[in-house]
């Protein structure tokens, strides 16, 4: 796969990693970084796995909205998609992996259209693409 970037930007982190400081070039953003309490932080800051789970739900909404489009449909007032990322230890390297659960909210859509469109977008997402095979994922519709 070939890919011309239309748009770039870089994002430095400082510090411990998963206990320092996150800023973006645009300076848009610029967040502590903690881990929570559940992997032993103090949970008083943001952490990678928070950040992953908001840029791709919006990612997701980008692209359900896009295949809608192509299929002559629309993405109704009020939809949702919530990327809930979990991280965890890996099994195969005495690592750790990542989990993604994706709920995609489509009110007013009968069942199957809101899981073609649910599926679709996520056929059509970038984050998902680059995830695949790699991110254990659900994508589940509710409408």
């Amino acid at each position: 796969m070939t890919v011309t970037p239309v748009y770039r930007v870089s994002s430095t982190s400082r510090g411990g990693g998963r206990d320092g400081e996150v800023v973006s070039e645009t300076g848009r953003i610029d967040l502590t970084l903690a881990p929570p309490t559940e992997m032993g932080g103090k949970g008083d800051g943001s952490n990678p796995e928070e950040l992953f789970s908001a840029g791709w739900a919006a990612c997701f909404m980008g692209a359900l909205r896009n295949v809608a489009k192509k299929q002559g449909a629309t993405v109704p007032e009020g939809s949702e998609v919530k990327v809930t990322v979990g991280i965890g230890k890996d099994d195969t390297d005495d690592g750790f992996g990542l989990t993604a659960d994706i709920d995609v909210y489509l009110p007013g859509l009968e069942t199957s259209q809101a899981n073609e469109l649910a599926l679709a977008g996520h056929g059509f997402c970038p984050y998902s693409k680059a995830t695949r095979g790699n991110v254990v994922s659900t994508v589940t519709s509710r409408v």
